[in-house]
């Protein structure tokens, strides 16, 4: 019996995470209070011809306050039950959700006369953190579009299967910032910079010319089985230790050039070696998946 919590910061996608999983045949419940999971997971499991296979549930800061603090306790309580357990959290910058409250003129749930939208996000950020701490996933909805976190949610947690750990390779930029949700980093900087030659600069890792130019670059292919030695060693260990979910990321300067292609050699290898592996680029706007 699977059963996935959706939770976050109000503004970060909850509900287009829980509509994805709707449409995937998940029995979803929108703002659960935490008190009434234990009895939901005894009320599915309570006969084979009526149980429920597939649960999604959302818990927000709607929820009473003395509720979340006991969130880690009572989850811990589905380690005696046939539960097959994923806590997702969804969470975004800051300044990006101001704007998408902006945008939609909605209002946030803590806000009222007193405290004001900014002081709302921040303190929401204190009341989940119990939730954030647990999670086997943390995704960072800033720069992704609506259909970008449908994809990531379908591949991601719908994709997998029983205890098989879901490994992501995301390609990012420096410049723009670490992923927040990134649990590795990598720094492919020290690699030659296609950008700095004047035919391949339009061009990204994804791009055959591109590729050819790191290729033959044998700083590439040491980097690149550095990487993969390092993960073939420690990603069972992660597995051990019940960690679900892994994301790790592959920065250059700009995430145009040599992490995109870190990233796909990295995905390509990995694809024959465990089932749910995804590779997204970070700051390639025309592709939700796919340096300078």
């Amino acid at each position: 019996m699977k059963l996935v919590i959706v939770s976050g910061r109000s503004g970060s996608g909850k509900s287009t995470a829980l509509h994805v999983l709707e449409d995937l045949g998940y029995y979803c419940i929108d703002n659960l209070p935490i008190g009434l999971l234990l009895p939901l997971a005894d009320e599915a499991l309570i006969t084979e011809e009526t149980r429920l296979e597939k649960i999604a549930v959302s818990i927000d800061a709607r929820n009473l306050s003395t509720g979340i603090d006991q969130f880690s306790d009572i989850t811990n309580q589905f380690k005696h039950r046939n539960f097959d357990m994923d806590v997702i959290y969804l969470d975004a910058l800051d300044q990006t959700l101001l704007k998408r409250f902006s945008a939609t003129r909605r209002k946030h749930p803590l806000t009222n006369d007193s405290i004001s939208l900014k002081e709302a996000i921040d303190a929401e950020k204190a009341l989940l953190s119990p939730i954030s701490s647990a999670a086997d996933l943390i995704v960072d909805t800033s720069d992704m579009t609506m259909y970008q976190l449908r994809d990531l949610i379908k591949d991601r947690v719908a994709g997998k299967s029983g205890q098989d750990m879901a490994l992501l390779f995301q390609s990012f930029g420096f410049k723009h910032g670490v992923p927040i949700d990134a649990d590795f980093v990598f720094d492919v900087r020290c690699l030659p910079n296609p950008y700095w030659d004047q035919s391949l600069r339009a061009f990204t890792g994804k791009d055959k010319p591109v590729q050819d130019f790191l290729e033959q670059q044998p700083e590439t292919g040491e980097m690149l089985g550095d990487i993969v030695s390092y993960l073939n060693k420690w990603l069972p260990q992660f597995a051990n230790s019940n960690r679900s979910y892994l994301t790790i990321g592959i920065g250059c300067t700009g995430g145009q050039h040599r992490s995109v292609y870190i990233s796909e050699r990295l995905g390509e290898i990995f694809k024959s070696l465990q089932p749910n592996v995804q590779v997204r680029h970070k700051e390639l706007p025309a592709q939700p998946d796919s340096d300078h």
